[in-house]
Formats: C-alpha cells, structure tokens, sequence
C-alpha cells in the first residue's frame, strides 16, 4: 500500500522542499539581531564608525541566530585495514579402572558381553578456526554549502544547519549539514571548515528516478529481515 502512495509521482519531476519550511527560515524570520541587521548606535553622518554593511570595522563573520555562514566540505578518505585469526585446539581424554581390590573385575561379569571397566570411556575432540578480512575504501567529497545559525547555546557555541537541493531532470540531489561551531573557528571570509564542526552530521544523497532503481523492493527489504539464510 505505501508503493502505491507514489503512483502520482508517475511522469512527474520530484517536489522540492520549500525553504519557508525549514528551521533556517525560522532562525531568520524570528531573528532581529545578526550579521546583517546591527543595530545603528548614535552617530553623525560623517563618523567613520558606522555600523551599517558598509562599515570598515564591523565583524562580518556569523556569530548571532539567523546569521549565514559557508561551510566548505573537503573529505578526502582513505582506509585500509587487514587482519588474520587462526585457532587450533585439540584434546584427548581417557577413563579406566584395571585394578580396585578385584571390583572391576566382579563388575565385568555382570556387564553384557565386550564391556569392561578397564575401558570405561574415551573421548577425543579437535576444533580449527581460521579467518582473514580486507577492508579498502576511497571517499571523496568536494562541496560547499550555507548554513544558517540557528541557535546559540548558553556557552557561546553556535547550532548551524543547512540544506541544499538541486534538481537535475528528474533526479534531486539533497546536502544536509549540521552541527556545533565556536565563533572563534569561523574565518575572515565567513567560512569554516567541515572538521572544526562538532557533532557534524553531514549527508549527500537525493531522491528520483535513479535514487529509486538503486534501492532493492519493499518486499526484498522485508525478506532480507526475517529470512535467516
């Protein structure tokens, strides 16, 4: 049933999400104080300390709610890891009674035909494990997107999200970015690296035409759960 929900999506470009809906939008309509939006001190007209965006001492750089800084994403990872495990145990146990004051012997009488005390019980077992593994993965990302500063924390750390959509035919490519920045960490050009965010959470994927082929069927997704083999 939830398949046939996308039945209307037959023919169809894939919706884009429309900015008002988002927390940036949020931070900046209910933000009266930022970056952008000083607020003017008293001043005459030829005072070279103006605090509008054309003022020479003015710190441009994001550090209230609603402010927008770039965050400049440059991953490039490489991970290789190899490992081997090798086990081998083996044991032996043997359990006779050939002499106790002539019991053994009285006892063998009474047992059927071809059991003895003097073999009472033998066990023998053996185990062998072997492993290896192989790990190699390449990433690479190369982008740049605005965040929005959405709050400020009591400690003077800033929240930031940001969100960017591009529709390419009939496929939509979505970056999100998230995560906790110190205004300090912010560079001249409003721009901070993606390693100097905490908690960053950053995710490049999309939805379309493709993105759908790529993903196997619902019911494949519900076999793969309850299916042990």
């Amino acid at each position: 049933m939830a398949a046939c929900g996308r039945v209307s999506q037959i023919g169809q470009v894939p919706d884009m999400t429309a900015p008002e809906n988002g927390i940036e939008y949020q931070a900046m309509a209910a933000s009266g104080y930022g970056v952008d939006a000083l607020p003017d001190r008293a001043s005459s007209t030829a005072s070279l300390w103006s605090t509008s965006q054309s003022s020479l001492v003015v710190d441009r750089r994001a550090s209230a709610r609603g402010d927008i800084l770039t965050v400049v994403i440059e991953i490039d990872d490489k991970a290789e890891i190899q490992n081997s495990s090798g086990r081998t145990r083996s044991s032996s146990d043997k359990v006779s009674i050939p002499q106790m004051v002539g019991l053994p012997q009285r006892i063998d009488e009474s047992l059927p035909e071809g059991a003895s005390m003097e073999e009472l019980a033998e066990a023998k077992a053996s185990s062998t494990f072997k492993g290896g593994g192989n790990i190699s993965r390449r990433d690479k990302v190369t982008l740049r997107v605005a965040a929005t500063v959405v709050e400020r924390l009591p400690n003077g750390v800033l929240r930031i999200e940001g969100t960017q959509e591009v529709r390419v035919n009939y496929e939509v490519r979505v970056l999100t970015v998230s995560g906790f920045v110190r205004p300090t960490d912010i560079g001249r050009r409003n721009e901070i690296a993606y390693d100097r965010i905490a908690g960053a959470r950053i995710s490049y994927g999309g939805r379309g035409q493709i993105s759908d082929v790529q993903q196997p069927r619902y019911g494949q997704q519900i076999a793969d759960i309850f299916l042990p083999y």
